[in-house]
Order: structure tokens, then sequence, then C-alpha cells
């Protein structure tokens, strides 16, 4: 009888994500996808992410991030928010073969919650983000 693995058992089925390459590092300004008032967001801190020494923490699409709204309206200014990465201009391999990329880096603000802080989101969306985040795929106009 083979040995179960106490690593498996622990830690249950886990989903299928295929790598995608980390391309937006900590301080990075990215345009907010969605219709709250801010322009800009700031990357300050990407969520369980383990890096390595000397090395910036990176978020790709579909991560929780951190940020501080950089340029948009005086009571959203210089306020931190969660973000989910929605778009990255650098390219995603996909598992059929096909590599997709997008004209900016973008995202959206979430509450604590998990909701969407916006009612809307403009341009596409990745398909890794809209698979992981429910809200997003529902609020997408456009999923690529």
């Amino acid at each position: 009888m083979p040995k179960k693995s106490r690593a498996v058992s622990a830690k249950g089925v886990e989903e299928y994500r295929p790598y995608i390459t980390k391309s937006i590092p900590v301080n990075t300004v990215i345009n907010c996808a969605d219709n709250t008032g801010a322009k800009t967001l700031k990357v300050i801190q990407v969520f369980k992410y383990k890096g390595r020494l000397s090395r910036l923490p990176a978020a790709s699409v579909g991560d929780l991030v951190k940020v501080v709204v950089f340029r948009g309206p005086k009571e959203l200014k210089k306020e931190t928010y969660n973000a989910v990465i929605v778009r990255q201009k650098y390219p995603i391999r996909r598992p059929s073969g096909v590599r997709v990329m997008f004209e900016d880096n973008a995202g959206v603000l979430i509450t604590p919650e998990g909701e969407l802080k916006g009612t809307d989101i403009r341009g596409p969306v990745a398909s890794e983000a809209a698979e992981k985040w429910a809200r997003i795929a529902n609020l997408a106009s456009m999923i690529v």
C-alpha cells in the first residue's frame, strides 16, 4: 500500500494555476480600471508573496495587492486600498500556447471584504483574473 504524503493531505486539493510571470514590482504606478474616480494607483505591497533576498516583491494578473491612490479625487488620494491586477503589459502564456498582452498595467479597487469598490470595469480583463475573482468576472465588459 503506498504511503500517503502528509503535505498533500494537509493541503487539500489545489486548483490548477499555470505560471504567470510576475511583472509588476512594488512601487509601480498602474492605471485604475474601475469607476471609483481614481486614475492611477501605486503598488506598495503584494499579498502571498514568498520572496528572495534583495528581490522586490512583484505581482501578476489575478494577484491581490495593496495600493495607494496616486492620482484622483481628494477624498481618495493618499488612501490605501486593496486591489486586484486585471491587466499587465508583459505577455501571459496560456496553456494552449497563445501569448496575451495588454496595452497597460491596470487594477481594480476592492474592499477588505472582497467586494468591488466601483460598479463598472473599463477595458478588457484577463481571463486569469476573472477565473480567480468571480465578482470581477460579473462586472467585466470584456474578458480576454
